[in-house]
């Protein structure tokens, strides 16, 4: 199996700068632009400006917390993009409790009021097989190959035909190698991704894509999941920086 490849972004690059960005990765053959939520960055209307510059691209959001933004005001956004081409990815966000009934209430809620595909940011083995049974299926992230396609092969046998995604975090650019170590030590510093990584025996590091190893890995990695979103380290946060990516990603495959 070779999987659909796609562009993660980081939502701070702002829905003007995303709307110039889309075409090229339109036009570079990229599946889909996934964009992540943050506190002053927001998912959503940043693919309502890149629905307006393209038209096959897939819109995602990676991920929307819940905890954090209601499920009211992601639906209402969300009928801002093409409904077929968008993907809601949502995750339980920053609260320690109740996390799956929130994550599986905002399924139920957002299916009342978009036909858009939603995905789970998924961690656990209890959140992974709530994305393959009630959502379209996880979104995986900070896993090796091996891993990833073990992941899936549970999520296929949990869910009818769940849609897997991952994240990989990659660095086409040597000068953006000290900002990917950094991100990797970051979530290696999480309580829960540092419990995760500890059960499963690898390291944040161990994950990541990097220009030497970039044409081998990524083939490992599509042949694991049925997407794979290379979530873009730039050396700096402007649009030229991620146009470079694009351009250096499709040079490669």
């Amino acid at each position: 199996m070779t999987s659909l490849l796609s562009l993660g972004i980081a939502g701070a690059l702002g829905p003007d700068a995303i709307a110039r960005l889309a075409p090229t990765v339109e036009a570079a053959g990229f599946h889909a632009l996934w964009v992540n939520d943050t506190p002053g960055a927001d998912s959503l209307a940043a693919l309502a400006a890149a629905a307006r510059t393209t038209t096959t691209l897939t819109l995602a959001t990676g991920v929307v917390p819940v905890d954090r933004r209601s499920t009211s005001e992601i639906a209402a956004q969300a009928r801002d993009v093409p409904q077929g081409r968008l993907v809601l990815g949502i995750g339980s966000g920053q609260s320690r409790t109740g996390a799956l009934a929130r994550v599986r209430a905002a399924i139920a809620e957002l299916r009342e009021h978009t036909s858009a595909r939603i995905l789970v940011g998924a961690l656990g083995p209890k959140m992974r097989a709530l994305a393959a049974r009630d959502a379209g299926g996880p979104l995986l992230s900070w896993l090796t190959p091996a891993v990833a396609a073990a992941q899936a092969d549970e999520a296929r046998a949990q869910g009818t035909h769940p849609h897997v995604a991952l994240y990989v975090r990659t660095a086409l650019d040597e000068a953006a190698l000290g900002r990917l170590e950094k991100e990797a030590a970051q979530y290696a510093g999480y309580p829960n991704y540092a419990a995760n990584f500890a059960r499963l025996g690898f390291t944040a590091a161990d994950t990541v894509l990097i220009p030497e190893a970039f044409a081998t890995g990524i083939q490992s990695y599509r042949d694991a999941v049925d997407e794979v979103v290379l979530r873009a380290i730039v050396p700096g946060d402007d649009l030229a920086d991620y146009e470079r990516f694009v351009e250096q990603a499709a040079a490669v495959l």
